[in-house]
């Protein structure tokens, strides 16, 4: 959609782009959650990390990594592009692959098209609930926050005055649709989950048109991920609710490690060199911040042709905490804002984590291991 377009064309093309998102399944059936657009699009499923001539080979030859093209995977952009992951796997092969939203990142794993995956926390509580806790496994965290309310300053100038206001979310039951959901519940409004019609009208839309959304006026305001939130600020909007203020201690999950049951029953080994490669790429990020967001753009313009601008990506990479930990207690708490918000029923969770190969490597690096709240297998 163009800017320079006629306003007719653009409203049309805005609300076209609006509705194909809003039909998109909820959370018990799609899941975009740090969403990057409706429709998979595999990026790089041919390209292998380069590996040594001598290198010893674990007991799979290849393993098969999914991720988005977006910073709240920055652990995934970095730890492939500069081989940090590779370099644990020897002569095993870490093949990447690249997705735009979790339904066909799921897909390809229920599928066998892949085995470990960085995800956000809806897909993966919905995905455990359909197979009846038989697919996957959450092994990691990888990131916290990087979540934000931003308003047109014009229209809305404190949180009492979203009342009445159009509020974009990447897609209905996603991760930030439950957190707004949520929120609006606990101001004492109403809203209709389903047709996101009430008090404030919640607007599904996917992350790639919201800027143009929002500059267009088709919406107000939008609560969205990293880069989204700092491009909506780019454009004049302003942040009125950073979402880690919502939670204790400023910390919740935005980014999973998944694994393929299947694939960590048989390759322990190939899932815990690939947890010791994140774990020390989190180190790097976290040591050193200014060349890991360098880093992680780079990688974003190599997946996509372009790379952020620095009045997006300098704002947005320090909201977003890069960490090991799965930080269990806050998707617990994200299942049941869901549950409270009429989306899904009563999820069984238990089983979802297996933090047993991630808490031997932490171990090893003399790092405190991390909790599974009580939903890890028995």
């Amino acid at each position: 959609m163009s800017a320079n377009g006629n306003s007719r064309t653009t409203r049309n093309t805005v609300r076209r782009s609006i509705v194909a998102a809003a039909a998109l399944p909820l959370l018990v059936g799609a899941l975009a959650s740090c969403g990057y657009g409706s429709n998979a699009k595999d990026e790089s499923a041919d390209k292998k990390a380069p590996v040594a001539a001598d290198a010893k080979k674990l007991s799979a030859d290849e393993v098969r990594v999914g991720y988005f093209p977006n910073l709240t995977h920055a652990t995934a952009l970095i730890g492939v592009k500069d081989g940090l992951i590779q370099k644990e796997l020897g002569g095993t092969t870490l093949k990447p692959q690249t997705f735009n939203a979790g339904p066909s990142e799921i897909e390809a794993l229920n599928g066998g098209s892949l085995d470990i995956g960085f995800i956000g926390p809806s897909p993966s509580i919905n995905a455990y609930v359909k197979s009846k806790g038989k697919n996957l496994r959450i092994i990691s965290g990888s990131a916290s926050g990087g979540v934000k309310l931003v308003v047109n300053p014009d229209k809305i100038k404190t949180l009492d005055d979203l009342k009445g206001k159009r509020i974009a979310t990447p897609q209905k039951g996603n991760t930030q649709d439950v957190a707004l959901l949520n929120w609006i519940a606990e101001k004492g409004w109403k809203v209709d989950p389903e047709s996101g019609k009430g008090d404030v009208s919640v607007v599904r839309t996917d992350n790639k048109v919201t800027p143009d959304a929002f500059k267009s006026g088709s919406i107000d305001g939008a609560w969205v991920p990293e880069p989204t939130a700092s491009k909506l600020v780019a454009q004049g909007g302003s942040v009125l609710l950073d979402e880690t203020s919502l939670w204790p201690d400023k910390k919740f999950v935005i980014t999973n490690v998944i694994v393929s049951q299947k694939f960590l029953a048989e390759h322990p080994d190939v899932v815990e060199a690939v947890l010791t490669g994140t774990v020390k790429t989190n180190e790097w990020i976290n040591a050193n911040p200014d060349k890991a967001k360098e880093s992680a753009n780079a990688a974003l313009k190599a997946l996509g042709g372009k790379a952020l601008d620095a009045k997006v990506i300098d704002p947005a990479w320090p909201s977003i905490a890069i960490t090991n930990d799965p930080l269990a207690a806050t998707l617990k708490t994200q299942s049941e804002w869901a549950v409270k918000a009429e989306l899904i029923k009563q999820p069984d969770l238990a089983g979802i984590y297996d933090l047993k190969l991630l808490n031997k490597v932490l171990k090893a690096a003399g790092k405190p291991e991390v909790s599974d709240a009580g939903l890890g297998v028995k």
